[in-house]
């Protein structure tokens, strides 16, 4: 392969981690040498449900006993379970009724335990619990990727190659489901997320990815994250599997990307494209006010609510929208049902992970409908067991009929949310009130879509804490008075510092994304350094 002048400045722009890279992009010819078929993602995937029960002790014998160090065997230690005992269960009850038992003997993590927010006491035992003690110390840290700090602040985590092809498996049969084995495969993302993690995946089988699209210049892209996928595309290159080249398209401009799209279809070829909900709804909703027909292109959202509203927004433009449920710490949760019973319907990836529902009257004081996710995947960036990461879902065992009820052996998730309280002016906030209001009662009486509201948290003049309503341009002449009054009714927002002058205001910009390109719902003030 010829070396084009664009290898060689990447090659030589790199001025950091060196090692590291050249390692990676080592490790990446290797990567390539096997692609994954279907026939092996289905072979791998019947093993990883049939040797369930063996892969989870497995996991738990290298990576916690194995480690006394480990918060886990703290709490283990607690409930006055022993390795053998472990064994017994799982023998017994198999994962899910093990995890259970261990649930309700205390061997869990609340989001706040989990965030070392909260100290994590059972009985009369202190666990000292943070997420850097929670890393599987048997994975390496090939990859770098940011937590999108959505959340809290943003972290780095490192993703093993063995753990993204344990993930590209899940991600091929996803798209094999849904006739995308020819589809052209694409990313639009913040810097630092997962699109190294995402493309990489996309790599991993049929042909390369096409297109990567990234919110930020690329001469700001120096942070060790991006310099780490400067080497991945390198090793790439040597690998005859090119990655392509980053272009920058920012949130508030994607007509580049339905230009490109427009393009591939008018070729009789299908784009599909990765990308945060409320980017891809401003993506779609400017490429029908440009007269831009998307009707083929496929896109799988990832990384914020996928509301009814939403949806629509994106299937006016003609185009598809399927998620997928997952964090960066832990993976793809679940990927989209094609016979779905409500917009965010996932089916649950019981080959690589165990899923358990709080329930009513729990001792961890955990919303009934609360989440705590199970790690099955030997080489994992962390080391989960029943954790919540903040998030309740409505859990159903039903047989839908679609495709992916090949292999798809685990529960359905839908409405999915986060049950943390949204604090902000001093208040706290029902996340379901606002998405309500935001997403639908707003556009409904007001117009524009979804994403062209937002609550932001501010300050006055004199430093009090205020909450501006955003109200995007692009939806026209507004009776503001009447939208925040509105605004009020419908989050419930009656008397007290409500009525205090200047505490609410309605603002007419575009809503404030995050670092990582997503559109919250309600986006926290961060205090200013002085001077």
């Amino acid at each position: 392969m010829r070396l084009t002048r664009a290898h060689a400045r990447m090659a030589l722009g790199l001025g950091r981690d060196t090692v590291s890279g050249v390692v990676l992009a080592g490790r990446l010819r290797r990567y390539f040498r096997r692609l994954i078929t279907a026939e092996e993602a289905m072979a791998e995937l019947r093993r990883r449900h049939e040797q369930r029960e063996r892969i989870f002790l497995d996991v738990v014998r290298r990576s916690i006993w194995a480690h006394p160090g480990s918060p886990y065997v703290a709490l283990f230690r607690a409930a006055g379970c022993t390795a053998a005992d472990l064994d017994e269960l799982v023998t017994r009850e198999g994962v899910d009724g093990a995890l259970k038992t261990l649930f309700d003997r205390g061997v869990y993590l609340t989001v706040d335990e989990y965030k070392g927010r909260r100290p994590t006491v059972r009985g009369s035992t202190t666990v000292d619990v943070r997420p850097a003690l929670l890393r599987n110390p048997v994975a390496r840290p090939d990859i770098l990727a940011q937590t999108s700090g959505s959340r809290g602040p943003r972290t780095v985590t490192g993703f093993d190659l063995r753990f993204v092809r344990d993930c590209a498996i899940n991600t091929r049969l996803f798209l094999d489901a849904r006739g995308g084995q020819d589809w052209l495969k694409g990313d639009w993302e913040g810097p630092g997320g997962g699109a190294a993690f995402r493309l990489l995946k996309f790599n991993s089988f049929g042909a390369p990815p096409a297109a990567w699209f990234t919110r930020n210049p690329r001469d700001v892209l120096r942070q060790p994250t991006e310099v780490n996928a400067e080497f991945m595309r390198l090793g790439g290159w040597l690998a005859d599997r090119p990655f392509p080249e980053p272009v920058y398209v920012p949130h508030e401009a994607p007509l580049p990307i339905a230009h490109w799209m427009r393009d591939v279809l008018s070729t009789g070829r299908t784009t599909h494209m990765y990308g945060f909900v409320s980017s891809i709804v401003r993506l779609c909703q400017t490429a029908f006010d440009a007269g831009i027909d998307l009707t083929g292109t496929q896109f799988t959202l990832i990384g914020e609510p996928i509301t009814a509203a939403r949806l629509a927004t994106i299937r006016r433009s003609g185009a598809v929208g399927v998620p997928r449920y997952g964090t960066i710490e832990v993976g793809p949760i679940g990927y989209g049902c094609l016979n779905p019973a409500a917009s965010d319907d996932v089916h649950v990836q019981t080959d690589r992970l165990a899923l358990l529902q709080a329930g009513p009257g729990h001792a961890s004081g955990l919303p009934p409908e609360a989440i705590l996710i199970t790690l099955l995947s030997p080489t994992a960036p962390f080391i989960f067991l029943n954790v919540s990461m903040g998030d309740q879902a409505r859990l159903t065992h039903r047989s839908c009929g679609c495709a992916m009820e090949r292999w798809c052996r685990g529960p359905h998730v839908d409405t999915i949310l986060s049950y943390e309280k949204l604090t902000a002016a001093g208040l706290t906030l029902l996340d379901t009130d606002i998405v309500k209001v935001l997403e639908e009662m707003l556009p409904g009486r007001f117009g524009g879509v979804p994403t062209h509201y937002q609550l932001v948290e501010d300050e006055q003049a004199d430093g009090q804490p205020c909450l501006a309503l955003l109200v995007h341009p692009a939806v026209g002449p507004i009776d503001e008075p009447a939208a925040l009054a509105a605004f009020r009714a419908g989050i419930g927002a009656d008397g007290g510092v409500w009525d205090t002058p200047g505490f609410l205001r309605l603002e007419r910009r575009a809503p404030e994304p995050t670092a990582s390109g997503k559109i919250l719902h309600l986006h926290l003030w961060k205090q200013k350094p002085p001077g």
